[in-house]
């Protein structure tokens, strides 16, 4: 499946959950999955076997053909979206971490997401690895990049681009909150 595709099932998932009020745990019990796949699922960090994704709709008491409606591979490359329409959203596993979504495409075989990352003072995450390349632009602040056993220090304006496969995390050790932008580039 398309990236866009992966993004836009994850978020129908929590859109319905949230919909029927149902807790993660609780759509994990009655999907039989457990709630660190739902997690991950609604992340867009795994991507549900069809037999999961099936179980995960069917418990979410959901038509097939309503969730599945609109979705489509075949978008168009010119896209304006206005600063009031950016999707917010957290990982799991994170504290601190305020992510903002504003473009995910496909183009020609690899997909591209494109996200905001605030970055708390004193926020917390372990390092993660990404099936992507990742390009970095630093808004304000300043971030201790950690990738592998190296650690890189950006500033406002620096820029880092890198293959995610590697173990990685930012930290921000300033008193105040450090923004960036995210580019990755997936391979289809």
């Amino acid at each position: 499946m398309e990236g866009a595709i992966l993004l836009e099932i994850s978020k129908r998932i929590k859109q319905y959950r949230l919909e029927k009020s149902f807790t993660i745990q609780e759509l994990a019990d009655l999907s039989d999955v457990s709630k660190g796949m739902i997690s991950q699922i609604e992340n867009g960090r795994s991507i549900p076997s069809l037999s999961v994704l099936l179980g995960i709709v069917s418990a979410l008491q959901v038509n097939l053909s309503d969730f599945f409606k609109d979705i489509s591979p075949d978008e168009e490359m010119i896209l304006i979206k206005r600063k009031g329409d950016y999707e917010y959203f957290q990982k799991e596993g994170s504290n601190g971490f305020s992510y903002e979504r504003f473009l995910t495409r496909s183009i020609k075989n690899s997909t591209v997401d494109i996200v905001f990352l605030t970055l708390d003072p004193n926020s917390f995450r372990e390092q993660v690895s990404t099936d992507a390349f990742e390009y970095k632009y630093i808004l304000s602040g300043e971030v201790d990049y950690i990738i592998g056993n190296e650690t890189y220090t950006l500033k406002e304006g620096d820029s880092l681009f890198f293959d995610g496969r590697i173990m990685h995390v930012p930290i921000n050790k300033g008193k105040k909150p450090a923004r960036m932008l995210i580019i990755y580039f997936f391979d289809n």
